[in-house]
């Protein structure tokens, strides 16, 4: 995508500053004290089924433990980061772990330029979300493009579905509930996400992907701030989750 001056700058941080090394260091280690990413990632691959033959591409791959582990289910994965230390970090991993299907790339939504074949499953886990909605928009339209017909995109991120009316409760009570369970580091992490990204509402994620052209095939809101979606380059049907 040829840049313009009034194009969003996605590769500038916002949230945590993922251009310090430290914190990408430390992000595996945090991430643990609120999930259980190698479950996660079993389960999306299951999910999908994701098979031998796929190419994959994934947004936001972060310190790359989903994508060292998909890419020894499928014939190719192109890692896409922002971050520069983000995508040596996960290097370092596929290194160690003898990993060579994977092409890391640094690019996001909007920067990464797609020149190969239509790829098979598109795959984004909590990094959509760095977007302002109308960038979200273009960032589904230019997957939409890069996928083959009846190919898969899932998501992953924090989408809104509790009770506006109820806002300032449910924010205070989501930071109070990951002090006790996380500590003092990671309530401040969600304070500055609260505050500095761009989660948006169920509605409107819903509309902002079939406008991009997408059929919901499976939807699932947890938390009333966690959000998957499984949607299709084709004409069906939404449905639950289970």
């Amino acid at each position: 995508m040829k840049s313009f001056s009034w194009q969003y700058d996605e590769m500038k941080q916002v949230g945590v500053d993922y251009t310090i090394s430290s914190e990408v260091e430390g992000y595996d280690e945090r991430m643990a004290k609120l999930r259980d990413i190698k479950k996660e990632t079993d389960n999306t691959i299951s999910l999908l089924s994701i098979g031998p033959e796929d190419t994959v591409v994934e947004f936001g791959i972060g310190t790359g433990e989903f994508t060292n582990e998909v890419a020894q289910h499928c014939k190719r994965v192109i890692a896409i980061d922002v971050s520069a230390n983000m995508l040596e970090y996960a290097k370092q991993k596929s290194k160690e772990g003898r990993i060579h299907n994977i092409d890391f790339n640094q690019g996001g939504f909007l920067t990464y330029q797609h020149l190969g074949e239509p790829v098979d499953i598109v795959i984004t886990q909590l990094a959509l979300h760095h977007l302002p909605d109308f960038w979200k928009l273009i960032a589904l339209k230019r997957i939409f493009n890069m996928l083959k017909e009846g190919g898969i995109l899932y998501i992953r991120d924090t989408v809104y579905s509790f009770d506006i009316d109820n806002y300032q409760q449910f924010f205070n009570q989501w930071i109070s509930e990951t002090l006790i369970l996380a500590g003092e580091e990671l309530a401040c992490d969600i304070e500055t996400a609260v505050r500095e990204e761009f989660s948006t509402c169920d509605w409107i994620m819903e509309g902002l992907l079939k406008h991009a052209g997408f059929t919901i095939h499976k939807v699932k809101y947890n938390q009333g701030f966690l959000a998957q979606y499984i949607c299709k380059k084709d004409q069906g049907e939404m449905s639950n989750l289970a």
